[in-house]
């Protein structure tokens, strides 16, 4: 039996080959790369590799083995990836695979602003597949806000959350939970809801950098389409940015992402890091 890791240079696939290489020997991890290339690191360290593309379902066919254990980690292409994870999950099946586990979003069948869709369509083709399943439902990463401190330092803090609360963990936290329950017993057919001990507000995280950076931040509370504007005007392109508008009004707002569970914490064995520690480590560089 492998424990097989697809996407696995992508930033959180790394993540968890890291995790899984502390604790089993490197023969039994398996990274599924697109680019042998950009794996060349992993395999010096005695990972296997699979090559194969999600958009080119026959390469899904040599990927897995029968009793592998497979983290299907969710592609980045939003609107393609229905077919990507179908694609997945059909070729896990016919190699025979013992559990596949996949990082859907907070809340699964609850969460109902478009960025969740596919993640909930992901969800019921891997049900209906009859595989035995692991359903690792991460809340928001840190990062998704830290990775734009730059501009956030120059231009402040924007968005259309209102006063909802996010219940975030490092994409470290995410990774050891994947790896737990890749390598741990008792996750068969399980389902957890996966967010932060700390659920915070907008206008807390500006004030968390403000404070942190020595810089005047604030948060400004934008409606619908004046923050769609903001997020243009910076170059995203409309449908994308109406996505992360929606994230916002119909999520974050509505207290979709807050979480609190407590199943993340559990399952790495330690609390959550907190949001003042992934902006210090960000400053930091």
């Amino acid at each position: 039996m492998s424990i097989v890791v697809t996407g696995a240079t992508g930033q959180l696939g790394r993540l968890v080959v890291d995790r899984l290489l502390a604790g089993v020997p490197a023969g039994q991890v398996v990274a599924v790369v697109r680019d042998a290339d950009k794996a060349a690191d992993l395999a010096a360290r005695g990972v296997e590799l699979r090559v194969a593309d999600y958009n080119a379902p026959e390469t899904l066919k040599g990927a897995f083995r029968a009793g592998d254990v497979v983290l299907l980690i969710s592609g980045s292409e939003v609107g393609q990836r229905v077919a990507q994870h179908t694609a997945v999950i059909e070729a896990a099946k016919e190699a025979g695979v013992a559990r596949l586990a996949y990082t859907g979003v907070l809340g699964g069948p609850a969460a109902d602003f478009l960025l969740a869709a596919e993640h909930k369509a992901t969800e019921q083709a891997l049900l209906d597949s009859g595989l035995t399943y692991t359903l690792l439902r991460n809340g928001w990463y840190t990062e998704n806000y830290t990775a734009r401190i730059p501009t956030q330092l120059e231009h402040g803090v924007a968005g259309s959350a209102g006063e909802g609360r996010i219940g975030s963990a490092s994409r470290e936290d995410y990774a050891d939970a994947a790896a737990a329950v890749l390598t741990g017993e008792g996750h068969e057919n399980a389902v957890y809801e996966l967010s932060g001990d700390e659920a915070w507000t907008m206008a807390e995280y500006a004030a968390e950098l403000a404070q942190q950076s020595g810089r005047p931040v604030a948060y400004a509370d934008l409606p619908a389409d004046a923050f769609l504007a903001v997020l243009t005007g910076a170059g995203l392109p409309e449908p994308v940015a109406a996505i992360y508008v929606d994230v916002d009004v119909a999520g974050i707002s509505r207290g979709l992402l807050r979480g609190g569970s407590g199943d993340l914490a559990r399952l790495i064995g330690r609390p959550t890091t907190p949001l003042a520690e992934t902006i210090a480590a960000a400053l930091k560089g």
